[in-house]
């Protein structure tokens, strides 16, 4: 039975042009089911290349490809499309909503891997404590301060990130807060989307950097 996961990456194909490559879902550890530029879905097998996408592994909820020798794992609730530049040169990445309408994405920070959900009633990146604790941030040396939570005042602690990056948009030197408890899920606040251009198109967000 194939396991459908609703994901979508915009990936280079080709020296000249991108292209949509959807993981429609898979078939067991057998075949990934994929989609190019919205056409009809085609399973390809585990070592097996159609349209220069070669599945390497496929597991329960994702499967691992190359395209153009680079290697990707597409995970269930990863959202997000990018490409390195947009019109001018500038860094642009694209995010997909998830069936809650949130903008959820993968980036990092510092270099360690962290799930971002977008979030401009945030006034900067907040991040779990366990995520700060993953990730070797020191954050209790920062500034202690309350910060509002969905669920009511809780601690932080004042941060400086040496770098912040989502899909092709790489930020150096952004404030943040750790938040110890209260907290599911790193959000991507203002310290960051003060410094990109965003608009919305229905179900796509598209943020570009501004410097």
């Amino acid at each position: 039975m194939a396991h459908f996961i609703a994901l979508a990456l915009l990936l280079a194909c080709g020296a000249a042009a991108a292209a949509e490559v959807a993981l429609i879902g898979v078939i067991g550890d057998k075949a990934a089911i994929v989609a190019v530029d919205g056409g009809d879905p085609k399973t390809i097998k585990v070592g097996q290349t159609w349209r220069g996408i070669a599945v390497v592994s496929v597991e329960k909820d994702r499967a691992t490809v190359e395209i153009d020798g680079k290697r990707q794992v597409l995970q269930r609730g990863l959202h997000y499309r990018s490409t390195s530049a947009a019109p001018g040169g500038r860094q642009s990445v694209k995010l997909a909503a998830d069936s809650r309408g949130h903008f959820v994405a993968d980036g990092s920070i510092n270099g360690s891997h962290i799930r971002f959900m977008v979030d401009t009633g945030a006034s900067a990146i907040a991040l779990p404590g366990a995520d700060a604790q993953r990730m070797g941030i020191d954050y209790r040396k920062g500034e202690r301060v309350t910060v509002q939570t969905a669920a009511g005042p809780t601690v932080a602690y004042a941060v400086r990130l040496e770098t912040v990056r989502l899909g092709a948009i790489e930020l150096h030197g952004v404030d943040g807060f750790v938040v110890e408890r209260g907290l599911s899920i790193a959000l991507l606040g203002m310290t960051f989307l003060n410094r990109v251009e965003m608009k919305r198109d229905g179900p796509v967000m598209t943020l570009t950097r501004l410097f």
